[in-house]
């Protein structure tokens, strides 16, 4: 059977953030030490205590924004214990992630200049479950007053003359669970108190995001944006793909067909929890100026045998990079709606672009989605239409085996991105691309023979993007076949 798409190219449907293609570091694991923290010391190449390895990697897919310090540990976090000398820092107790010492090494400084390294948005989590407001509007005052103040001053008494500029701040992270526990109706009225004091005092005005909910828990927007949606510029949500449960997730490189089948199953969950949310976020914001922030998302699997199970640490094959590709389509068809999305995490933590060892690093399939989707940053939406009875079957249950989205950049070309979810078998694909003149298509793909296909430090190229020519065009019609298991980038010139 065949899929027949029509892409209309003369009548976009509104822009692509580049948000959606946004990250997020907390201080979990070996995400910020040993993935980006090593220190001016170090023997790692570095600048300024930045490792150079994963800066330039992280420039190759144009990262846009950059959510930190948590997660949970954002409300434990006190940013006073992470500025001025390092030497005398205070050391505190990482109560959610092992129990490890946090010796505050990358504070606030170090994380504002990784976003200036990578010309990236800072986002910053504040501290609601254990902090005051007066700590939180201190730490706006800090980063982003250029006046005669204690808190100025202070910065520029730990070597930042001029104060950053800070677009996106969260005032607490789940705060239904490690971030306090709290009911709906309650967390409305703190965010009501804390956001009044958050106010930029440099040009770039704060763009404000309270927690939002998890999974399902459509009450949660429902009382959130009924009590303090006129105080809110954004709402979260957070997601992840989990194919066991919560005790069991599942091993992230020993799986079966069944449980390959049931991870995209629950990786397509997310169009519904986005087009359920936003229907009550319409409700209260018809005007939709109101953006969703799914600033947590991805595959959540048990940690590697061997390693601190309270460190998160897990591979990431080629199962990843097709939730990854299917996630992305998306967040892009609904760009109405969803404003920024942020991969969880970095790096070392659950589904991790890239994964270090000492001096070694390695970039995983999941990362390689991200560089061939980057086309899509800030570009226009293009509407897509999918004819086909065709779908993934297994097990007496039934999926559409094929995912989709397409954008026109600036320069007017033309970018799909497919995904082929089946495990086993292809995908013909017929696109026809209307109001535009194709000439010709270039291709990329990722796939693999094998499932849990991965890469590892002794083989770091086992999955790669390739050149994709299984295709024919003819009249501004194309047709390809996809491969089992892959990742498809088609750009039309």
């Amino acid at each position: 059977m065949t899929h027949r798409l029509i892409v209309d190219t003369a009548r976009p449907k509104g822009t692509i953030h580049r948000y959606i293609y946004g990250h997020f570091a907390e201080h979990l694991g070996r995400c910020i030490y040993g993935g980006i923290w090593v220190g001016e010391e170090s023997d790692i190449p570095n600048t300024q205590g930045i490792r150079n390895d994963v800066l330039e990697a992280l420039k190759r897919i144009r990262i846009p924004v950059l959510r930190w310090p948590g997660g949970c540990f954002a409300d434990t976090y006190h940013w006073k214990d992470g500025v001025g000398p390092r030497a005398q820092r205070k050391r505190t107790v990482n109560v959610h992630w092992g129990r490890v010492i946090e010796g505050n090494d990358f504070g606030t400084h170090e994380f504002m200049l990784l976003c200036e390294l990578l010309a990236c948005e800072p986002y910053i989590c504040g501290n609601v479950g254990s902090g005051t407001v007066e700590e939180m509007q201190d730490w706006i005052e800090y980063m982003t007053f250029d006046g005669d103040s204690t808190m100025a001053n202070w910065r520029r008494e730990n070597g930042r003359e001029h104060p950053w500029k800070l677009r996106f701040f969260g005032i607490g992270n789940e705060s239904w669970g490690c971030g306090g526990h709290m009911r709906p109706e309650y967390y409305a009225d703190v965010y009501r108190r804390y956001q009044t004091f958050v106010r930029g005092y440099g040009e770039q005005p704060i763009y404000r995001i309270a927690c939002g909910a998890s999974d399902h828990n459509y009450h949660w927007t429902e009382v959130l944006m009924r009590e303090a949606g006129r105080y809110l510029d954004g709402i979260s949500l957070h997601y992840y793909t989990i194919p066991g449960t919560w005790e069991h997730k599942g091993s992230a490189v020993e799986f079966t067909e069944d449980e390959w089948f049931v991870t995209m199953k629950k990786a397509l969950v997310m169009d519904e929890l986005i087009a359920k949310h936003a229907a009550i976020m319409d409700q209260y914001d018809p005007d939709r100026r109101v953006g969703l922030i799914v600033d947590e998302w991805g595959t959540w699997y048990d940690p590697e045998p061997g390693t601190n199970p309270a460190f998160l640490y897990q591979q990431n094959t080629m199962r990843d990079a097709v939730v990854a590709g299917v996630t992305l389509n998306i967040f892009n068809n609904r760009c109405d709606r969803v404003l920024m999305a942020n991969l969880a995490q970095l790096v070392n933590v659950l589904q991790a672009p890239i994964l270090t060892d000492g001096p070694h690093m390695v970039l995983t399939p999941t990362y390689h989605v991200f560089e061939m989707y980057k086309v899509h940053q800030d570009a226009q939406l293009l509407p897509v239409s999918i004819a086909s009875t065709d779908v993934y079957a297994h097990g007496g249950e039934e999926l559409p085996r094929v995912s989709v989205s397409a954008s026109k950049d600036g320069a007017g070309q033309v970018h799909v991105t497919l995904c082929n979810i089946d495990h086993a078998n292809s995908a013909h694909v017929t696109i026809e691309f209307r109001g535009q003149e194709i000439q010709r298509v270039v291709g990329t793909i990722l796939t693999a023979s094998d499932m849990s296909a991965h890469n590892t430090f002794e083989q770091p190229n086992a999955v790669q993007p390739t050149a994709f020519d299984a295709m024919s065009i003819r009249a501004n019609h194309l047709d390809a076949l996809l491969p089992p298991m892959s990742v498809v980038l088609l750009s039309a010139l």
